[in-house]
């Protein structure tokens, strides 16, 4: 397993990171538990989950794993805040100081631990100015309860936004930023990744593998499985972006992984995963597997050599700094600016 820094702090962290938003459900307590001994044995020293990953019992399961093997002192564990812990509670969600203080704690309860290595904003919030969250988070670093601080899924502008506020007020900056970035959706390579090495950034992109369409698991013409996370999405309100994994565009790039993948003598996952943590400005792409055979194959990808030429190739039916399945759109990510600038 190869050690990247996490932006400019200078942690070293495996070019695989371990996401735990299956664990408690719908993988049980004890695969999950072996899923993550089985990760840090063979090198992955990077763990991410959240709050709202199954209310809290993804943390708890994580905390669980930490307490058995003892390896908490070797593991850069990283969780996230934002999302409504409570339906009954108008204010259990949320980018303020009261949320976020309260939730760290109950994170920290949770994780069994003293610190979290990472803490990161879930999503970005327009009715939140980012001083607000920054003055709650820099108190948690002060307090020590944190050690680092990082955004997820914020656009160019609002991460710059924050890195020009923590300078402008003497606050700690964020250091990671975690954006949606696989071959379907390379919006990012415009923006936030030149910003993200100008400034120090780490970029650890979620749904490295499109919801699971680039391991190769769907196949052109056939039924989706009904009990596949994809047939669910397809039902939510992001049903239309779900259903544009399956076009004609989408498949041809699926295509072209797949046969990589037979001239490799690897899976089409693999070789999805590769292509994302080799590319530039990518510190460790989260892999988010559901069953012990999912993850042993996600590990394999850190074995699979990307060429040139296997770049050009996916370049020309995967444009750079283009979409196929676009997640930044105004159906589900606020573009308003905050009401109050601080």
């Amino acid at each position: 397993m190869e050690y990247r820094s996490l932006g400019r702090t200078g942690v070293k962290v495996s070019s695989l990171c371990l996401g735990c938003m299956n664990f408690g459900f719908p993988t049980p307590e004890e695969e999950s538990l072996t899923m993550i001994d089985i990760a840090l044995d063979q090198g992955v020293n990077f763990l991410d989950t959240a709050n709202v990953y199954n209310r809290g019992r993804s943390e708890e399961i994580v905390g669980k794993a930490l307490q058995r093997n003892g390896k908490r002192d070797r593991i850069v564990l990283a969780t996230k805040v934002n999302g409504r812990m409570d339906d009954d509670n108008i204010l259990a969600a949320g980018n303020n100081r009261r949320h976020i203080i309260e939730q760290c704690d109950a994170s920290l309860r949770r994780l069994q631990t003293d610190y979290i290595d990472l803490y990161q904003i879930h999503r970005p919030m327009a009715d939140t100015p980012i001083d607000e969250t920054l003055r709650a988070l820099d108190d948690l670093i002060r307090a020590g309860k944190v050690r680092y601080i990082g955004t997820s899924t914020f656009q160019a502008w609002r991460a710059l936004e924050a890195l020009w506020v923590a300078k402008e007020l003497g606050l700690n900056r964020f250091v990671t930023e975690q954006p949606p970035y696989h071959l379907l959706d390379r919006s990012i390579e415009r923006e936030l990744i030149p910003l993200a090495q100008t400034y120090g950034l780490a970029i650890l992109p979620w749904s490295p593998l499109a919801r699971g369409f680039l391991s190769g698991k769907y196949v052109r013409g056939q039924e989706i499985p009904g009990d596949s996370r994809v047939a669910r999405d397809m039902q939510g309100p992001f049903g239309e972006r779900t259903r544009k994994h399956f076009g004609d565009l989408a498949y041809g790039v699926l295509d072209t992984v797949e046969a990589i993948a037979k001239e490799k003598n690897c899976t089409v996952s693999q070789v999805a995963l590769a292509w994302c943590m080799n590319q530039p400005g990518v510190t460790s792409p989260i892999i988010g597997p559901r069953t012990r055979a999912h993850l042993e194959d996600n590990l394999g990808a850190a074995t699979v050599t990307i060429t040139d030429a296997d770049r050009a190739r996916l370049d020309a039916v995967a444009e750079p700094e283009q979409a196929i399945v676009p997640y930044y759109t105004g159906k589900n990510i606020d573009f308003k600016p905050p009401l109050h600038r601080w």
